[in-house]
């Protein structure tokens, strides 16, 4: 029972953190990664940062 209640615990902390995470592509994900030093980003980041915000391609929904 324990071990149940540690993981639907868990389960809504991923949830809830992830909830609040702007679309990638968005203007509030370009705002927050303008926030990001460049040397934190991934190559992930930096690419979809060039795609969405430097190229102002929208992301597919």
């Amino acid at each position: 029972m324990k071990k149940f209640l540690t993981i639907i615990t868990a389960s809504l902390a991923v949830f809830t953190l992830t909830a609040c995470e702007p679309k990638r592509g968005s203007d509030a994900w370009c705002k927050k990664m303008d926030g990001i030093p460049k040397g934190e980003w991934s190559f992930n980041d930096a690419g979809d940062y060039t795609k969405y915000c430097v190229l102002n391609q929208k992301p597919e929904k």
